[in-house]
């Protein structure tokens, strides 16, 4: 008598690879991002920062202290951390809210994946509206004297990683990114962080502008913080923001996932 041998069961479906960049993730964010409301705020700050550099050039003639005094009060100090701001929230916030990320949390795409290519969009657009015209700006204002205008525009490029990391954790977070956001940026970044000796330490602007002081001539750029506790409270903050943002969207459930 023979006998048959049973079929074997059907192999579990395998789960999604682990990847650290998605192309129709970063297609969508890209497109929410630079939408017309946001894409004229985010034009806007660098087109005040070259128009006033300009002015200054013209009107005044400006020398290394009044190019240090634009690129780090108003460039470092102000505009940077509110593109960040713009950035960093808007590449995740705005789907939490109208609950359009359960579409995207709907596909076989890992978590973790989302969350690192939303975060290369938002810092690929921070240092496009930052880095850039601030390097552009201290061409204008003093021709890279003391190697300024480079030192300045990589502390802005670095600065962008951090806010981005620290501002999309706020779009995961909470329903009032923007709010939170703003009162870190104007408030302890342009506040506190530039008047309160203790506040510096804890401050985005100043561990960037340690880098920056290191890429500028001695005296062309000053930080209060040592470089080498900059460089590790940069990366500390990225990591931990981009982690726990990465944990907040895996705690999002979708109907049926329980």
């Amino acid at each position: 008598m023979s006998t048959t041998t049973p079929a074997a069961p059907p192999a579990p479906p395998r789960a999604p690879k682990a990847a650290l960049f998605h192309p129709t993730v970063a297609r969508l964010t890209y497109r929410a991002l630079l939408g017309r409301r946001r894409a004229l705020i985010l034009f806007a700050l660098p087109t005040l920062l070259v128009v006033l550099a300009i002015a200054v050039r013209a009107l005044a003639n400006a020398d290394d202290s009044t190019a240090g005094g634009i690129l780090g009060g108003f460039a470092l100090g102000t505009m940077v951390p509110l593109i960040g701001v713009i950035a960093g929230t808007g590449a995740m916030g705005p789907e939490i809210d109208d609950g359009s990320v359960v579409y995207l949390l709907a596909k076989p795409v890992p978590r973790s994946t989302i969350i690192l290519t939303k975060l290369f969009v938002a810092i690929g657009v921070t240092v496009a509206f930052s880095a850039l015209p601030v390097l552009f700006a201290g061409f204008l204002l003093n021709g890279n004297s003391q190697q300024m205008a480079v030192g300045y525009a990589v502390a802005a490029a670095i600065a962008s990683v951090a806010y981005s990391a620290l501002f999309l954790l706020f779009g995961t977070i909470t329903r009032h990114a923007v709010v939170f956001g703003l009162v870190y940026a104007l408030v302890w970044e342009a506040l506190m962080g530039t008047l309160i000796p203790g506040a510096k330490t804890l401050s985005v602007q100043q561990w960037a502008l340690a880098i920056g002081q290191r890429v500028a001539a001695d005296g062309a750029i000053t930080s209060d913080v040592q470089l080498p506790v900059a460089i590790c409270l940069l990366v500390g903050l990225t990591a931990v923001a981009t982690w726990y943002a990465g944990r907040r969207l895996k705690a999002l459930t979708l109907a049926g996932e329980e």
